[in-house]
């Protein structure tokens, strides 16, 4: 268990419970804890720890034992797999986590299946190649929807290992195991606004269907508004699953335009971004942008900036822009910022950098330190869309050439941003 991290509709856990009880075996569920996760901070791992504490205590109820152990995911499953039957690993679609799986595949001295669980139609049933955008990627994924949007009940354990005795780490006290991690601690935790964790995702979610999915398609582009579902952090760590919210989103009593326009995000964007990870070596590096808009950029980059701040500034919230402040600074102090200021964010960015590789690389480490939902396929596809990925070339525009660009009159004319900078006011109060 390394992506998907939940006891419920978890497809790689059913498919081990399944082949154990034809094996009439047991399953342990081995978690490898490491503190060199790539950019991650005390702020992840907080999130991360406090999933984990529940996911064992849903995975004992199941009879089932989560043994956590120091070391990477790979070497963890192998020394715990030594005498397994089959080892089952879950997806991810970042370099490192494929690199895992990978070693694991090649290494382990038994069977190695690897079984989607963090995405509705697995990657390469929707395409076997780099889709330029949604509108490439979004028919192939409908025409498959029926066969993927069934529901995963747990399948019972025959076989118990809930009071297995294995040495592992205790995962009741995430406050206790953090002290021990020698990880990175300059960005606190965000526990108050956002606590990790299934249960907490669901509540959050049955709340957001009751009072707000009925404005969801209004209002989702509106950030002085709450209409979202703030399911991006817990997706991210995989501790709820994606199959739980479409379903329970087909089945809501709301308009279909407000259901669908939430399934479109949920699961045509964010697979998109799955796409682009996986089909795109070169995902987190300026070099992974179409052809038609480095060129395009590189045109423009002697365009005269009325601005350029640095990236200490920057992080600081130190600029001439109460709108850009405002996103910069929820980001900091909250770790989540609406999507729509998430795409002006990185804009601006883009046209106050020296030049856009350094705005590329700029957007990217303050989206990873500060975002729990960073580090992500969707991250990673965001940055690079602010840059012309997935998007098709604009009219002319200095700095910007023929990329996409976005404006302070635009905020003010699509929304109410200055009851936006209010609401950002209110949640960092004292931050």
């Amino acid at each position: 268990m390394q992506q998907s991290q939940r006891a419920q509709m978890n497809h790689a856990l059913e498919y081990a419970v399944h082949e154990a009880n034809r094996l009439k075996q047991g399953v342990v569920v081995a978690f490898g804890l490491t503190d060199e996760y790539p950019d991650a901070n005390l702020r992840h791992y907080t999130f991360m720890l406090e999933g984990l504490r529940e996911t064992a205590q849903a995975l004992r109820q199941r009879n089932i034992r989560l043994v956590m152990r120091r070391g990477s995911p790979a070497a963890v499953a192998m020394e715990l797999g030594r005498e397994a039957s089959l080892l089952v690993c879950d997806r991810g679609y970042l370099r490192h986590q494929r690199q895992w799986r990978q070693t694991v595949a090649r290494e382990a001295a038994c069977r190695v299946v690897q079984v989607e669980s963090d995405l509705i139609v697995p990657v390469e049933t929707a395409s076997g190649k780099a889709e330029i955008g949604a509108r490439t990627l979004r028919s192939r994924i409908h025409r498959q929807l029926a066969d993927y949007l069934k529901p995963l009940p747990p399948i019972a354990v025959g076989t118990p290992t809930g009071e297995l005795k294995l040495e592992a780490i205790p995962v009741d006290n995430p406050a206790a195991l953090l002290r021990t991690l020698r990880i990175d601690r300059s960005v606190p935790p965000v526990s108050g606004r956002f606590r990790g964790g299934t249960s907490e995702a669901e509540r959050r979610f049955t709340e957001f269907l009751k009072n707000r999915l009925t404005r969801y398609e209004q209002n989702h582009n509106q950030p002085q508004t709450d209409d979202i579902s703030c399911m991006s952090p817990y997706l991210h760590f995989g501790q709820i699953a994606p199959l739980y919210l479409a379903l329970e989103v087909t089945q809501a009593s709301a308009p279909q335009a407000a259901k669908d326009a939430f399934l479109e995000e949920m699961i045509v964007r964010r697979e998109l971004a799955c796409n682009f990870t996986h089909f795109t070596a070169n995902y987190d590096s300026y070099t992974c942008l179409p052809g038609w808009a480095q060129q395009s950029l590189a045109e423009h980059r002697r365009d005269r900036r009325e601005y350029r701040y640095s990236a200490a500034r920057l992080e600081n919230a130190e600029t001439h822009d109460p709108y850009w402040n405002a996103a910069m600074r929820e980001m900091v102090c909250t770790g989540f910022t609406h999507n729509y200021m998430r795409m002006y964010w990185g804009k601006k960015i883009l046209e106050w950098s020296r030049t856009p590789e350094e705005g590329f690389a700029t957007t990217l480490a303050l989206n990873n330190k500060y975002f729990l939902d960073g580090r992500d396929p969707n991250s990673y596809a965001g940055v690079a869309w602010v840059y012309g990925v997935h998007d098709r070339a604009w009219p002319q525009r200095a700095i910007y050439g023929k990329v996409r660009s976005m404006m302070a009159s635009g905020l003010e004319r699509k929304c109410d941003i200055r009851a936006y900078v209010r609401k950002v006011e209110t949640l960092c109060d004292g931050f």
